[in-house]
């Protein structure tokens, strides 16, 4: 887990980046309604838990640097005996600020006599703005009522983006989250192997998916996004989600899957034959899409751009299926003229972390960015061939293969968070 310090620590960092002229604020996440009383499961919004590791709705923290009675404030709901034996138990203001490390906590119905006086005398707010209306509406309401009160004090002038900021922290992961990302990706590997072990002619996608479901929740995690199972020419919708037809005898499966662990997510593909055995066809397809992944988390280590996985995937599926008849003409000129993009429509990878399709700049002035130690990567290559594709031999049409891992980038080797998962085509036969 992460430790209060640890959290304190990034506060402390993000302020300093900020400088002493600002006020960062940042509103944790509604609760949602999934339809009339009935509320989705509360997920707390991904940086306020990087800041925070507080996990309940209706709260803001303030970082306001160098201020002399504190510097970190948070706004929570009190302890009310009525609602939580309804709704459960709330931290509450002193136990916030004592398990949390903050300088001061005080009730979120108090918030507008309190927090506009701290953003009077900053020169920049940093927030999310645009994300959340209603919050942005009280926000700027707090800064109208500076400008217009008698006093002459100094009124922000600048909204920041706060992800300038926060994103590029978020980008690179502490041992502690290493550990947690760790966990998750054996988590969302026990499901998939617990899939495998399910997949059989007759059974239906939704069973594939229940099993998933099941073994995530059973070890403790939730999902970190609807799974994805699909069967035969299914395979080949990029993010297929109906789950609803039966696999039969002939086809593979693939199966896209991940778990959280207190908020760190895990991201897993696996593709293998629902009858056991693969075809001549799929094999051949499927060992190239092996050797392209294998290429591709070669190519995640420090120094090296965060594209090179990508080329690297790119030219053995442009060779491979050259190789096989798919494509004519040659390798280089399938690059050259993007017509392997027709099998390989996407890209290798994203950064992974608190969210699935984590935050931060895949490019820096212009060019992919430098890997660095601690970043954390999706690697996942793919060939789907649409089953209607008549310019191909009948064999070929309605294959679709992915296969992804998720890589930390270390000093030396690439460091495979997900290897526990049968993936070689001789494994996935066994």
């Amino acid at each position: 887990m992460i430790s209060a310090a640890e959290y304190a620590r990034r506060r402390r960092e993000l302020m300093r980046m900020a400088g002493e002229d600002a006020v960062l604020i940042l509103a944790a996440a509604p609760e949602r309604m999934r339809n009339a009383d009935a509320p989705w499961p509360y997920r707390q919004d991904s940086d306020f838990h990087y800041l925070t590791g507080f996990g309940e709705p209706e709260a803001v923290l303030a970082l306001l640097p160098g201020r002399a009675h504190g510097e970190t404030v948070l706004f929570c709901r009190e302890r009310d005996a009525e609602r939580e034996r309804w709704d459960g138990e709330r931290m509450g203001t002193d136990r916030a600020a004592r398990e949390l490390r903050l300088d001061d906590a005080f009730p979120i119905d108090d918030i507008d006599d309190i927090l506009p006086g701290m953003i009077e005398g900053r020169a920049r707010v940093y927030c999310h703005f645009g994300q959340e209306p209603d919050f942005d509406a009280r926000l700027l309401g707090w800064i109208r009522r500076l400008r217009t009160a008698r006093g002459g004090g100094v009124v922000p002038k600048d909204l920041v983006a706060l992800g300038h900021l926060l994103h590029d922290l978020r980008l690179f992961k502490s041992r502690d989250e290493l550990a947690l990302m760790r966990r998750a990706g054996e988590v969302a590997g026990a499901a998939h192997i617990a899939a495998m072990a399910l997949a059989r002619p007759g059974v239906a996608e939704y069973e594939i998916e229940g099993e998933i479901l099941r073994s995530i929740r059973s070890q403790g995690a939730v999902p970190a996004f609807p799974p994805t199972v699909a069967g035969g020419a299914n395979a080949c919708i990029m993010h297929y989600q109906a789950n609803r037809a039966t696999l039969k005898d002939g086809d593979l499966l693939l199966i896209d899957a991940g778990a959280e662990v207190e908020c760190y997510a895990s991201d897993i593909t696996r593709t293998f034959p629902v009858g056991g055995r693969f075809t001549a066809a799929q094999r051949a397809l499927y060992e190239i899409v092996h050797e392209a992944q294998l290429a591709a988390i070669d190519a995640v280590r420090p120094g090296r751009s965060f594209g090179a996985a990508h080329d690297a995937a790119v030219r053995v599926i442009a060779e491979g299926l050259c190789a096989v008849g798919i494509l004519k003409g040659g390798a280089d000129r399938a690059i050259a003229d993007g017509s392997y993009k027709a099998y390989f429509p996407s890209k290798t990878g994203h950064w992974l972390g608190l969210d699935v399709h984590d935050v931060g700049d895949y490019r820096i002035d212009g060019e992919p960015r430098v890997l660095e130690e601690g970043m954390v990567v999706t690697v996942e290559p793919g060939i789907y061939v649409p089953p209607n594709d008549k310019t191909v031999d009948e064999r070929w049409r309605g294959i679709g293969i992915r296969i992804e891992d998720d890589v930390a980038v270390t000093k030396g080797a690439p460091d495979v968070l997900t290897a526990m998962v049968p993936k070689s085509p001789e494994a996935l036969e066994r």
